[in-house]
């Protein structure tokens, strides 16, 4: 942690605040139910109005500033988010706070777009991917610490007072940037009709693709954590939530893990994590109702599954080079795409089949995502093959 330089550490607060004001409202919705006199089902909402918000803003807003400087877009971006949250403070009804939610969202996708190609600018080419993981860790790093004290904030001096706090933590992040983030940014080579032409290639879509489906089988079972520890494994609420910190350590971990993994070999970490987690899929199945075990389960679960993050992140770097910008963007679509529908094929899961049988059922998702891995580094390969028979046969 030593050799990276301050700069970094100004996006992984941005990123902190992000990761508070995305997941701080799950704990609060009793709170905003009550209190906007509208019920808990409507409440939830503000929680897909978000997720929406990021995937389609977020391409958007890149588009919209790719004239501007990267230090530049990412102070606008973090004033758009502080002034999201001080408006979500002081939101009179449910529209209010829904738009609030809607505009802060906004700045989600592109700065973690934008914010991983700043932090890879940052650091020597072999701590890139690392540097970017670090700045991902201030997202884990808010559901272990910031979720917690933002709902216990929330809960004892109403839900508003946490909004305006995470608001704060973003004027932070914003005069850091400016203070810190070198002045002397190297000039994006990138122009909008470029980034846009590079997209026709197959490539980049299918690397979406991967990151979509690889993800989702995280959020088909951890979407439905909570159930499967109380219902399956016999854990009481107390239990749940302490072993939801144990999972939010094993995320921060995976995260690190998984930079210095993309630093090393990125296709074959990510191969190798995707068939781990297949494999893990089935353990947990076969000890889901052993408490302790399930602990342990719960553990390397955050691990193994966040450890895909930084990699994802870093391929739709690396395989889109004259789209880096929109593409960087566009995997946190993708990502927070593969989250909704891992949400929804667990609910069908659940819907149709018995509890315990989602560790089985969740893993189908990231065996997709594996299959489209293995045929794009085939095609890879081919191409390559190729291209090298055609030089010698011109030799």
């Amino acid at each position: 942690m030593k050799t990276y330089p301050l700069s970094l550490w100004t996006l992984v607060i941005g990123a902190f605040a992000i990761g508070m004001t995305e997941f701080v409202i799950m704990g609060l919705l009793p709170n905003v139910a009550a209190d906007l006199h509208v019920s808990l089902a409507a409440a939830g909402q503000l929680i897909t109005g978000y997720a929406l918000s990021v995937a389609i803003g977020g391409p958007l807003i890149v588009m919209a500033t790719y004239r501007i400087s990267r230090k530049k877009v990412l102070m606008l971006l973090m004033a758009i988010f502080s002034v999201g949250n001080l408006f979500a403070a002081f939101a009179a009804n449910y529209g209010l706070l829904m738009t609030s939610r809607v505009v802060t969202a906004l700045a989600h996708g592109s700065f973690f777009g934008l914010g991983a190609i700043m932090a890879a600018s940052l650091v020597p080419k072999n701590k890139q991917a690392s540097a970017m993981a670090l700045m991902f860790s201030g997202l884990t790093v808010a559901n272990i610490l910031g979720v917690p004290f933002g709902t216990l904030i929330g809960q004892q001096l109403g839900w508003r007072a946490s909004f305006f706090i995470i608001a704060i933590i973003g004027v932070i992040a914003l005069l850091g940037i400016f203070f810190l983030v070198p002045k002397t940014e190297q000039k994006q080579q990138s122009t909008l009709l470029k980034e846009l032409t590079a997209l026709k290639g197959g490539q980049i879509w299918i690397t979406l693709l991967i990151s979509l489906f690889s993800f989702s089988s995280v959020f088909a079972f951890f979407t439905y954590v909570s159930p499967v520890l109380i219902h399956v494994t016999g854990f009481s609420e107390h239990a749940v939530a302490l072993t939801l910190v144990v999972f939010g350590i094993g995320v921060t971990i995976g995260n690190v893990i998984g930079g210095r993994l993309a630093d090393w070999r990125l296709n074959t970490s990510l191969v190798t994590l995707l068939v781990i987690l297949e494999v893990f899929f089935v353990f947990l199945f076969l000890i889901q109702y052993n408490p302790t075990l399930m602990v342990l389960a719960v553990f390397l679960f955050g691990v193994i599954a966040f450890a895909q993050t930084p990699i994802l992140q870093y391929r739709s770097m690396v395989f889109s080079d004259q789209a880096p910008t929109l593409s960087s963007t566009l995997n946190q679509s993708a990502m927070n795409l593969g989250n909704a529908s891992g949400a929804f094929a667990g609910g069908l899961s659940v819907a149709f089949f018995p509890l315990n049988y989602l560790a089985l059922t969740a893993p189908l998702l990231s065996l997709i995502g594996l299959a489209l891995l293995l045929i794009q580094l085939e095609q890879i390969k081919r191409k390559k093959m190729m291209e090298t028979a055609f030089h010698s046969s011109r030799i």
